[in-house]
This record gives C-alpha cells, sequence and structure tokens, in this order.
C-alpha cells in the first residue's frame, strides 16, 4: 500500500490488473442409480425423497399423487419447486411420508423436494432459495399445560 493513486490514469491501469474470484458451483450429487436424496421436514412430518430425470410422475408411499394427495391445495403444493426451478414435468419423484397430518406431509415432500433439486442441478438453488423453499418451516404445535384445557386456553374462572 506504498503507492497512492493520484490520478484518474493510474486508476485505470490499476483497474484493469484486478482479478476476479468467480465462485464454482458445487458438483451435483446422485448416486449410483442417478437419483438425488433430500430429508424434508414440516411439522410433525418427515419425508424421504428421490428425484431422477423422468417424465414428472410423482409417487408418495407407493401411491399417484393424485390418490394420495386427493385436495388440489395439496398438489400444488407439491408442484412449487418445479414451477419456480422452471423444471415441470423433468423429474420423476419418489417419497416415503410419515408422521403428521397430510398438509404436514405435503410441505414436507416440498421441502425434501426443494433440496433434492437443488443437489441434482446446483444452478437451481437461487430460484429455490429466493422463493424460501429451501429453509425448513420450523413452527409445530405448543404442548398442553397442565393446569390448563389447552396450551393456553384456561378452565372458566369461577368466585363462587
Amino acid at each position: 500500500m506504498t503507492d497512492e493513486i493520484k490520478s484518474l490514469e493510474e486508476l485505470n491501469g490499476v483497474a484493469g490488473e484486478t482479478v476476479v474470484e468467480v465462485k464454482a458451483l458445487p458438483e451435483p450429487v446422485r448416486d449410483a442409480l442417478g437419483r438425488a436424496y433430500a430429508t424434508g421436514k414440516r411439522k410433525d412430518a418427515v419425508a424421504r425423497v428421490w428425484i431422477k430425470a423422468g417424465s414428472g410422475k410423482v409417487v408418495v408411499n407407493g401411491k399417484d399423487q393424485d390418490k394420495y394427495f386427493a385436495r388440489p391445495v395439496l398438489q400444488m403444493i407439491l408442484r412449487q419447486p418445479f414451477t419456480v426451478a422452471g423444471v415441470e414435468g423433468e423429474f420423476d419423484v419418489f417419497a416415503t411420508v410419515k408422521g403428521g397430518g397430510l398438509s404436514g406431509q405435503a410441505g414436507a415432500v416440498k421441502h425434501g423436494i426443494s433440496k433434492a433439486l437443488q443437489l441434482y442441478t446446483p444452478e437451481l438453488r437461487g430460484a429455490l432459495k429466493a422463493a424460501g423453499f429451501l429453509t425448513r418451516d420450523s413452527r409445530v404445535v405448543e404442548r398442553k399445560k397442565f393446569g390448563r384445557a389447552k396450551a393456553r386456553k384456561s378452565f372458566q374462572f369461577s368466585k363462587r
């Protein structure tokens, strides 16, 4: 830092010499069968998700997505990561889910799909992260306390 830049020409000369480091994307993580694996969680539900290149077929606990998640809203939740990443119909999904209810299970599969997509093609990480799909939603049901009707609700007060 002994050389001080005192003119615009010196600044341009120095600016031409700077080296900008470009971060390399991580390598795709796939198993011997060409699948990417990730675990998704939501409420009490835990989903194990495998994705591979295919035709867009989604199987959850051995059933087709339309049979397992009958409500259209839950099916839409499962499609969100593919829509945001712009890869609809390009991946087959095989998932096993345990715990929680259908809504929590749909959220867990969505989280797992997002994480697996990011591992399969690291370029998709930016879009998935911006949409908030890689962050685990940590909200869970509050436990019931003793002396209370539910977690916070009290029994009716009676003075006499």
